[in-house]
């Protein structure tokens, strides 16, 4: 067989494990997601002082995106440098594993960081300027990221040259929960800060999306009480036994507050559906996969009712 009929057939068996390493990688993303969209229900009293029910993230984003979701994202390059480093145990190091981590980082710190400012835009104003909004988390990320490539040269050219050692490694994990460490430090400043110097009118913004936000904890609880279909359809108008009067009256009063408009025949479900869904990136990932949302079932369509 010749050397270019061999060189067709590596490329499309290459091109079939790079398709399983991809669908194996997606289903562990989406697993994780699960794990980081998980919330619990708390009680706290609001400015007006009543006691409402509202649901949160169990995980903080900073530290869910330093952990978990980075170890999905990354999952392929460390499984690569593991493998790579048992199979030439007691031999020269290779240079693939470390090569792909060192290009990932540095791929993801500089142009997946300008490829996301340059993409997020306003409709309105398509040269509005961006910028970062949690720079001291930004800065301690990237200020870790350039340590670490630092931190390898020293490792491998200058203490213990071409090998590491026990206490090297042990370091280099402590590095690394000192950065999840101060990162969470610094979102829970940035948060105190933005909370302190908030002016009347920023304060009546956050108030109104906290109580939008017991709202629709009450629309998600009716919603997995009766079911999506069900609570949209009674929004509706549609006829529903299984529903109380009470629920009924609620649901349609809620949806007509979060949409602006009583005539709520006029929102296609989809634009129903929606309103259930959590703002936070972290609940949406739960959410959408509790419910089976993304793909197919993105859009549904309700028996017996048009538009």
């Amino acid at each position: 067989m010749s050397n270019g009929v061999q060189g067709v057939g590596y490329f499309f068996f290459l091109i079939y494990l790079f398709l399983g390493i991809s669908i194996n990688a997606d289903i562990f993303m989406e697993s994780i997601e699960v794990i980081t969209g998980t919330t619990k229900e708390v009680e706290y009293i609001n400015e007006e002082g009543e006691k409402v029910k509202v649901e949160v993230p169990i995980w903080n984003a900073t530290i869910a995106n330093l952990t978990l979701l980075a170890l999905g994202s990354s999952a392929p390059e460390i499984l690569l440098s593991v493998i790579e480093s048992l199979k030439d145990l007691g031999e020269p190091a290779g240079v693939l594993g470390p090569a792909s981590i060192v290009g990932s980082g540095a791929f993801n710190l500089f142009v997946i960081t300008g490829i996301s400012i340059v993409s997020v835009g306003n409709e309105d104003n398509d040269h509005e300027y961006k910028k970062i909004y949690d720079l001291g988390v930004y800065a301690c990320t990237a200020c870790f990221s350039l340590f670490a490539y630092s931190w390898m040269y020293f490792c491998l050219e200058i203490y213990t040259p071409n090998e590491v050692d026990l206490n090297e490694a042990w370091l280099t994990l402590s590095f690394f929960l000192l950065l999840v460490g101060l990162s969470f430090a610094a979102d829970k400043y940035k948060q105190n800060v933005d909370k302190r110097s908030e002016k009347d009118e920023v304060k009546k913004e956050r108030v109104a999306k906290e109580l939008n936000k017991v709202k629709q904890c009450t629309l998600r609880n009716k919603a997995k009480q009766y079911g999506d279909q069900a609570i949209i359809a009674c929004a509706r108008g549609a006829d529903s036994k299984a529903i109380s009067s009470n629920d009924a009256a609620e649901i349609k009063a809620i949806f007509a507050e979060l949409l602006g408009n009583e005539n709520l025949s006029k929102f296609t479900p989809d634009e129903m559906l929606k309103v259930l869904e959590p703002e936070a990136l972290l609940e949406k990932f739960a959410y959408k996969k509790a419910n089976k949302i993304g793909k197919q079932a993105d859009t549904f369509e309700l028996k017996g009712m048009k538009g």
